[in-house]
């Protein structure tokens, strides 16, 4: 089947998806687990998988901004006027944030010394007095960043409902051709 040249190729709409819902249950599980789960094993295995998803989210978001700068499908503008700079100005902050956030949660897990599967544990490094401050600005980061990814998801929305163009389907799994399209 030839691609086609109306949506993404299924390997960045995998890591689109695979990052939206990486950040959804890693933001869940950090918001929400000292209230839901009480101290004890469940909560220290929950909190060492959210450290692993953490390594593996940071995997994710490289290999998908190397992949769109490499070999991804670059599609046409939808509207070259003032939303698109709006829209690349929100997907630059998404990146932004998505890194702060990663570098952050590494930082925090080192200063920690976490164990992250078993045996295997991160060493201590750094002072441990880092711990609040390092934990408060991964909060407030994945915080900013559920912000700008509602008005992310908001603004697919409107361009769907509202607009009925083309941009949300272009990012919508199931619609893709294996071959990414090559670049000019």
């Amino acid at each position: 089947m030839p691609p086609r040249p109306d949506v993404y190729d299924r390997t960045t709409i995998t890591l689109h998806w695979l990052t939206a819902g990486l950040v959804l249950g890693l933001w869940l599980v950090g918001t929400f687990l000292e209230d839901v789960v009480p101290k004890g094993t469940l909560r220290s295995g929950i909190w060492s998988a959210h450290f692993v998803l953490g390594f593996v989210f940071l995997g994710v978001i490289v290999t998908s901004l190397a992949w769109r700068n490499t070999r991804g499908r670059q599609l046409p503008v939808e509207d070259p006027g003032p939303w698109h700079t709006l829209a690349k100005a929100t997907h630059a902050a998404l990146y932004l944030l998505l890194f702060v956030i990663a570098g952050l949660g590494i930082a925090n897990a080192f200063v920690r010394g976490v164990t992250l599967v078993g045996p295997i544990a991160l060493p201590q490094v750094g002072d441990p007095e880092w711990r609040r401050p390092l934990t408060h600005w991964h909060g407030i980061a994945a915080n900013i960043l559920m912000a700008v990814a509602l008005f992310h998801a908001s603004a697919a929305l409107v361009h769907h409902y509202l607009w009925h163009d083309v941009v949300l389907a272009r990012m919508l799994p199931g619609r893709a051709s294996a071959t990414p399209i090559e670049r000019p």
